[in-house]
Formats: C-alpha cells, sequence, structure tokens
C-alpha cells in the first residue's frame, strides 16, 4: 500500500479510474443478467441483439463503446448509452471513495458497496425488484463489515432497527390499505445497510430516503408524470441516502446533535 500511495497523484487517480471502470463493466453485467437468474460468471458478455460473443476489445469500459459509435461490431444494432453511463458513474464514484478514505478498510469497502448500490438502483427502476442475490450476502457481509467498522452490537443493533423498521412500516401499511407498500427487497437492503453502518446511519438513511422520494414524487405530481397511484421503486433513494451517509453521516449526525443542543 505504501508503494501506491507514494505514487504521483496521477497515476493513483488513473489507477481507481481504471478500477472503477471494471467495477462498472461488472455492474452491467448484473443488471442484465441477475433479473433473469443468469450467471454473471459464464457464458462472457455477448451482444443482447444478435447474441454474438463481444472480443476484449469490444468490450472495454467506455473506450470500445466509443470506438465501435454504440454499435455491435457484429450487427450493427445500437448498444445504449446507459453502459458507458454506468461504467462512468461507478468509476467516479470509487474515486470519491479514494479521495475521502484513500487506501483504507473503508475504502475497500465501497468497493463493493458502491457497484452493488448502482446495480440495486437500475435494477429496481427498470424491474421494480432488488434481488436477493444481492441483499442476503449484503446483510452477511453487512454484519462481518460493520463488526469491524463499529462492532459487531452495534451492528446487529442496527440489522434491527433497519430491517425492523421497515418490516413494521410494510405490515402497518397492508393492515390499512391492503396491498404491498414496502417490498421485501427493501427490508433486506436496508437490514444490511442498518448491519454495516450501525443503527444511527441507518436512521439518517431512512430520513434522507424518505426526503428524496418525496421530493421526487412531489416533482413527479407537479409535472403529471406520476398520480397519487403510481408505484415508486424506493431502493434509488435507499441508495442514495447511503452514498450519503456513507460519506458524510458523521458530519451531518454531528451537526444535527449541535444543533439540538
Amino acid at each position: 500500500m505504501s508503494i501506491f500511495i507514494s505514487t504521483p497523484l496521477l497515476l493513483q487517480i488513473v489507477v481507481v479510474l481504471l478500477l472503477g471502470l471494471i467495477l462498472g463493466s461488472f455492474v452491467n453485467v448484473c443488471i442484465h443478467r441477475l433479473p433473469k437468474n443468469e450467471s454473471v460468471i459464464a457464458p462472457r458478455s455477448y451482444c443482447i441483439s444478435c447474441k454474438a460473443k463481444l472480443s476484449a476489445w469490444d468490450n472495454i469500459p467506455v473506450l470500445s463503446y466509443l470506438l465501435l459509435r454504440g454499435k455491435c461490431r457484429q450487427c450493427n444494432a445500437s448498444v445504449s448509452i446507459l453502459y458507458p453511463m454506468i461504467e462512468t458513474l461507478t468509476a467516479l464514484l470509487i474515486l470519491a471513495a479514494y479521495i475521502k478514505f484513500d487506501v483504507s478498510v473503508s475504502f475497500f469497502i465501497f468497493c463493493l458497496i458502491g457497484p452493488s448500490l448502482v446495480a440495486i438502483t437500475i435494477i429496481d427502476i427498470k424491474h421494480k425488484i432488488i434481488p436477493d442475490i444481492i441483499t442476503l450476502p449484503g446483510i452477511m457481509f453487512g454484519l462481518i463489515a460493520g463488526s469491524y467498522l463499529i462492532g459487531l452490537k452495534d451492528s446487529f443493533i442496527g440489522l434491527l432497527v433497519g430491517g425492523g423498521a421497515f418490516l413494521i412500516t410494510s405490515e402497518i401499511y397492508y393492515r390499512i390499505r391492503g396491498n404491498v407498500g414496502m417490498g421485501g427487497g427493501d427490508i433486506k437492503l436496508i437490514a444490511a445497510i442498518g448491519a454495516l453502518l450501525g443503527w444511527q446511519k441507518v436512521i439518517l438513511i431512512i430520513f434522507l430516503s424518505a426526503f428524496i422520494g418525496s421530493l421526487v414524487g412531489l416533482a413527479g405530481l407537479i409535472g403529471k408524470r406520476l398520480n397519487s397511484l403510481s408505484q415508486i421503486p424506493f431502493g434509488p433513494f435507499l441508495a442514495g441516502g447511503t452514498l450519503i451517509a456513507y460519506f458524510s453521516g458523521e458530519q451531518i449526525i454531528h451537526l444535527y446533535i449541535i444543533m439540538l443542543t
């Protein structure tokens, strides 16, 4: 690690961005395959239009898209711009984590949860599901990583507070409205987040997610893109709240405490 830290800053940034682009490319695979219960390991990447397997040269994050002008080499079908956008977004998140945490345990943990949150966001928007294959291992990872970051006791309490709050909310909503308002994926996701970050930050995340969701919902109503019966996936708001809490949660909580005193 000391060798990497002693290298020029520009080279560090390039290496971190390359890592982020690679992770972003894997996120694209997860987004495409997980909702269909397909393996993310095999077969190798292929064109969704003609099913032709992509060569290594055609699968370089962002660069291949630019060189091929957003088209498949084999069938000339258009490739969604969402692919390079997701790769770029993931790379920028990884870079932001490196700038914030340097080479540390918090940085390496983010290299797992950051791309996962991107995948969850896109999958939930497109399919309105959060796959168990992400959230269930995420709960175990949250307990393990949380035990290191905040201690096993606080990690377990965070899991109970996060998952319990959403489970109770879901049950109350069902009793009142007669339909499911909070999906099981959201409950498992917030449980995993609570296990990782603890009860204080998970409460902050719930508040931030609800606040961001309310703003988006209000904007949708004003713009007449949504109505009172519209179902809005909550995973993206949880992901946004988690990112804010992971980077600045302690400062926000500290500021809140100061305002109360």
